[in-house]
């Protein structure tokens, strides 16, 4: 059917699909034998994130007619709004700048990391076709990489880790190359100062600019790049920007369209094969298959307290809010087996108003601490956000630690950057008026304001001002591990984790379990294909990103270990297919 035609009759019905929505984030439609068919190609891909565009991309440039279907007002997902960091070993981008990577170290450390939660046949195709993927969007759209230097595997004491790190990110992007399509973006979750180009690997360097004087040079060129941008006419992208922005550029060359306003109601299913996706407003058919690239279910509280522990809910995500499970329930229709469904991609956050803020550099610079709500510290402050996740639900039922608290002292505040919050500035007031920070003149009254015990915190301070003093934290290890010191002060010894507390007033932010998105899904074979329970094929049925179980298991090993895999399955299922 004529694209055109095709796109008239969607924008007819947009009005009503809105109208058909459900709290659960599925619309009704009618069935297949009722449903106008919308249109008929040979790959339809659900969903306009990073798996969902790399899959669609990889299906067209083998020839192939394809479709995207997104269910949101905008293009680019969970993804758009994200740092963008890419975890991928030994892509020509890490190896171009010498990283000293290997194949050998690649599987070494991934299944070290994974464990036996994943099969090793899908960590080998990850491994192998990873790097495939990142030369394949070099050469078919604008986007081009940098390495995140410094930026530490999560385990780097492993076997096979990296100390200096094995992610990378997108380069700037002029977003003058979509025209029109531009102003579809789905906006990032937190927007770069005003004037500024900023990468995800300088942030590490913009939270130290008032006491460092490479963290003053990191924002002299981050302004200067912005100047730059500005007087060439450029509308410069970064990060979660870049990336979406540059694989929809390379859909535009490619000719493939991209249907906003168009959820996915269901798959079509015929003789055991999944040949179309329902929409609201009909049916779009598939003659080779469907991926799946809906992203998580961070945003359906149902799915969450079926499949996760408690406290759980909606409001701490920082995921897309267009997640809502609509392919995990769709797929399991479809005889798809679910795993995984208990995790997601953890990290500690701040309830502030509006969006959470996923706490990533203030829990480790040093002059703060966590403790729970008996005043103890319970957790290495500076460990991958994940396992701090992981950590609080561990002992919250035995030593509540939901919500924790980030402790600190105006001494810390006089020095760092705070998400948005230059040094020495106060913090809003609607952030003390939601409790997700509190303030007092001594650390006794603190715990009395937070409701710990006073005494309980007050030694908890003393003691871990006594690690901070020696450089050697006892208790947690804290600096224990290279990746420990990457948002750190590197101008603190002896630990550049570790500072004492002891400038009033004290401040206490309030710390519940956040995540980037779910990372249960359908479970997929080392061909991305969807898989029943009995471990037989669903014809037809593709899945990547954070619609299908990832990769890393139940762990996370570096920074872009969810973006980088959602790429990679992406990109194998568009060859598959």
């Amino acid at each position: 059917m004529d694209a055109d035609l095709t796109r008239r009759q969607l924008l007819r019905g947009t009005a009503a699909g809105v109208g058909l929505a459900v709290t659960a984030g599925v619309a009704a439609a009618p069935s297949a034998g009722a449903a106008p068919l919308l249109g008929e190609y040979d790959v339809v891909v659900v969903g306009s994130g990073a798996a969902g565009m790399t899959a669609a991309l990889t299906a067209a440039k083998r020839g192939l007619s394809v479709v995207v279907l997104e269910k949101a007002p905008t293009f680019g997902g969970s993804a758009a709004r994200s740092g963008a960091g890419i975890w991928i070993p030994n892509n020509p981008v890490l190896l171009a700048a010498g990283v000293p990577d290997t194949p050998a170290k690649a599987a070494q450390y991934l299944a070290a990391v994974v464990g036996p939660d994943v099969p090793a046949a899908r960590q080998e195709a990850f491994l192998r076709h990873g790097p495939d993927m990142i030369a394949f969007v070099l050469a078919n759209s604008p986007l081009r990489f940098r390495w995140m230097e410094g930026y530490s595997d999560y385990y780097p004491e492993l076997p096979g880790g990296l100390p200096n790190g094995r992610s990378i990110e997108p380069d700037q992007l002029d977003g003058n190359v979509l025209g029109a399509e531009l102003a579809n973006l789905n906006p990032p979750y937190l927007a770069t100062p005003a004037g500024m180009v900023v990468f995800s690997a300088d942030y590490k360097w913009l939270n130290l600019a008032a006491v460092n004087a490479k963290g003053a040079a990191v924002a002299a060129a981050c302004l200067a790049r912005g100047t730059a941008a500005a007087l060439a006419g450029q509308k410069p992208l970064t990060m979660g920007q870049s990336l979406a922005a540059g694989l929809r550029a390379g859909l535009l060359a490619a000719n493939v369209p991209v249907w906003l306003n168009t959820p996915l109601v269901d798959l079509n299913v015929e003789g055991g094969a999944v040949t179309g996706v329902l929409v609201p407003q009909g049916l779009v058919r598939a003659r080779r298959g469907v991926i799946v690239g809906s992203g998580g279910f961070e945003h359906n509280a149902a799915m969450r307290a079926q499949y996760q522990r408690q406290p759980i809910g909606t409001a701490w995500t920082v995921g897309a809010k267009e997640n809502t499970g609509d392919g995990h329930r769709a797929g399991q229709r479809a005889g798809a087996a679910l795993d995984l469904m208990d995790d997601a991609w953890w990290g500690p956050a701040i309830p502030t108003p509006g969006d959470p803020y996923f706490c990533l550099a203030e829990r480790t610079l040093p002059g703060g601490l966590i403790v729970n709500q008996a005043g103890r510290r319970f957790v290495n402050e500076a460990a991958p956000y994940s396992d701090v996740v992981h950590t609080m639900y561990d002992k919250n039922p035995v030593a509540p630690d939901i919500p924790a608290w980030l402790v600190v002292d105006q001494n810390y505040r006089n020095k760092y950057l705070f998400r948005d919050i230059l040094p020495l500035l106060p913090f809003p007031d609607a952030w003390y008026s939601a409790g997700a920070v509190v303030k007092a003149s001594s650390i006794p009254d603190l715990g009395a304001k937070i409701g710990v015990p006073a005494a309980a915190l007050k030694s908890t301070v003393d003691r871990f001002n006594g690690f901070a003093w020696s450089g050697v934290d006892s208790d947690f290890h804290r600096g224990a591990s290279a990746y420990d010191h990457y948002y750190t002060d590197p101008l603190v010894l002896p630990n550049s984790c570790l500072a004492p507390l002891w400038a009033p007033p004290f401040y206490a932010f309030k710390l519940v379990p956040g995540d980037l998105g779910t990372k249960g899904g359908m479970r997929t074979d080392a061909r991305a294909r969807v898989l029943r329970p009995d471990g037989t094929v669903i014809r037809g049925l593709y899945a990547a990103g954070n619609a299908s179980a990832a990769v890393m298991g139940h762990s996370y090993a570096g920074a872009g270990s969810t973006i980088g895999p959602a790429m990679t399955f992406g990109y194998i299922a568009g060859n598959d297919v």
